[in-house]
């Protein structure tokens, strides 16, 4: 859902959740459809943040209102059409456009926060590193990044549903972070039954 540097594969996932957008929004468009972890880290990282939220590869918005209704100063952005205009229609108070983090509109050192839930895990290890940089480089000092993906072997891909996806390790996410310009400040994992193992880390630009 979010953009990185190639054209082809900005493409294939851009297009292959254009032919889902219903289908997601319907399974996964409600913050009330996420599971309780998910919601008190996101809740609990946002305290923490001061100045405007980037919340990239927003999907149908409605991680971008939980964080507007939690008084943040937030805008939702993402690759596909179909769900900045779902976002939109259900949040017409918020700001979301179509867009992706490589966007020269994103003026350097301006947000003071970043959610990627979910939303690099279409970054093979080539395209992983320049996302992170472009997320740094909007990131005022001392900002923050929260970063939601799957847990496993660094860049080893799986079948997702949607289209092709990549694990990465705790371990590696932060070390791919920390050459980027972060600290790590914290990290969560998890494994529930029959899903895979789910991962989330915190750090803050320096």
């Amino acid at each position: 859902m979010t953009a990185n540097e190639s054209p082809q594969s900005t493409r294939r996932v851009r297009e292959s959740y254009s032919a889902r957008a219903d289908e997601y929004t319907a399974l996964f468009g409600e913050v009330a459809q996420m599971d309780a972890v998910d919601r008190d880290r996101i809740a609990s990282w946002a305290q923490r943040i001061r100045g405007p939220i980037l919340d990239a590869g927003c999907g149908p918005g409605h991680w971008t209102a939980f964080l507007a209704d939690r008084g943040h100063e937030v805008e939702g952005v993402d690759l596909v059409p179909e769900f900045v205009e779902v976002a939109i229609r259900r949040h017409p108070h918020l700001s979301y456009r179509v867009g992706s983090l490589s966007d020269p509109v994103i003026a350097e050192a301006s947000l003071g926060g970043v959610l990627a839930w979910y939303s690099l895990i279409h970054a093979d290890a080539e395209e992983l590193p320049v996302l992170l940089r472009a997320i740094r480089r909007g990131l005022k000092e001392g900002g923050e990044l929260l970063v939601g993906f799957f847990d496993g072997p660094d860049g080893e891909p799986f079948p997702h549903a949607v289209t092709t996806a990549y694990y990465w390790s705790v371990d590696g996410m932060a070390r791919l972070l920390e050459r980027e310009g972060f600290a790590v400040v914290d990290s969560d994992a998890r494994v529930q039954d029959g899903r895979r193992p789910h991962a989330s880390l915190s750090a803050v630009a320096v």
